[in-house]
């Protein structure tokens, strides 16, 4: 029997050894969760603060309103209330500013497929204006490119389309007064 006993208090000290150092294990865990729960805690309120003196300063303003305007799906129109006319404002107040420059190019896309629907729907004046936005950004863009040809074609198609209008007037008239 000494020998079963002697085995049993084996078995249970490392039993008890092993709950020891899962305490322990889930200590430290509680720890640094906490640790960096606080952490966080003060560096989003360092955050909030300086947000609070940003969003008082020009930059702060602009960077509201560009969010606005991108919630409201005004990417490039209308003209002087859009997120890219905002975002450019913040650059050119802020030329290393992180946040205008990540958004921007998030909205690219969807800022060229603007500029495109506006060529597609013959809307040559607005569709140049808000090329001329997006080249303002990034004039080496490729897509940019692409889009200033189909604009050109688009100008040229409904060139010919008025003159072959006013022909088709002038031959009317010229037949009426025979």
């Amino acid at each position: 029997m000494p020998k079963s006993l002697s085995a049993a208090s084996s078995r249970r000290g490392l039993f008890l050894a092993a709950v020891f150092v899962l305490i322990v294990l889930a200590g430290g865990i509680g720890w640094y969760v906490h640790a960096a729960g606080s952490a966080k805690a003060d560096a989003d309120a360092a955050d909030s603060s300086s947000a609070s003196t940003d969003a008082s300063s020009g930059e702060g303003i602009l960077l509201g309103l560009a969010k606005s305007a991108v919630g409201e799906h005004r990417i490039v129109a209308p003209a002087g209330s859009n997120a890219y006319e905002f975002y450019l404002s913040v650059l050119q107040l802020d030329p290393k500013n992180a946040a205008a420059r990540d958004d921007l190019n998030t909205l690219f896309a969807q800022a060229c497929d603007d500029v495109e629907q506006a060529i597609n729907a013959r809307d040559v004046d607005e569709a140049q204006r808000e090329l001329s936005l997006l080249r303002d950004y990034d004039s080496n863009n490729y897509k940019l490119a692409l889009l200033g040809s189909k604009l050109s074609a688009q100008r040229m198609v409904m060139t010919r389309e008025h003159e072959a209008q006013a022909a088709a007037i002038q031959a009317r008239a010229e037949n009426a007064a025979r």
